[in-house]
């Protein structure tokens, strides 16, 4: 099964920025793990860090992907820096906003910035801050078998991205 790590894309400026966010939620079995209740403490359920790296991953990999419509297989090559200043609890939206830094025909490069959003309190604080590198791997890796199909950019991807209202091209995956 493939995870999707954001529940929609609420802005996509074509080659220069995609936000999208995610709404944490109690209910995924994730949070419970990551620090369970121990003889001497309360369960304190987080969101880990790596999956919201991977929320930022996939809304920039989905920028730097809509940039060449989908054509190319884009993967996640180096995370440049991931920073993180407060933890990602349930009740709580992450605001994912990634920026195109450069994009050429070996990758690309994005900077981004996670918000937490408070409902409750109407607030928005910076958790973190998560630049990455992608790579078009059908250039890069060439001599090796890959699938013709686009298995990076799946149905579900490309689903997530017509039910947020971003128009793709007739030959996008």
């Amino acid at each position: 099964m493939r995870w999707i790590w954001i529940d929609r894309i609420i802005e996509l400026t074509a080659r220069r920025r995609c936000v999208a966010i995610k709404n944490i939620s109690l209910a995924e079995d994730v949070l419970h793990d990551h620090f369970p209740a121990g003889p001497h403490q309360p369960a304190q359920p987080v969101m880990p860090n790596t999956l919201i790296i991977e929320g930022m991953a996939q809304t920039a990999g989905l920028l730097v992907g809509h940039a060449r419509q989908f054509r190319e297989k884009v993967i996640l090559a180096k995370i440049s820096r991931a920073r993180f200043l407060l933890p990602a609890v349930p009740g709580y939206t992450l605001r994912y906003t990634a920026v195109l830094d450069r994009i050429d025909d070996a990758g690309a490069a994005t900077t981004g910035t996670v918000e937490l959003i408070d409902p409750a309190r109407g607030s928005t604080d910076l958790l973190g801050e998560i630049d990455l590198m992608f790579s078009h791997i059908d250039r890069n890796r060439k001599g090796l078998s890959f699938p013709d199909h686009n298995f990076v950019f799946t149905d579900q991807f490309i689903s997530l991205l017509r039910q947020s209202g971003i128009a793709l091209d007739q030959g996008a995956a």
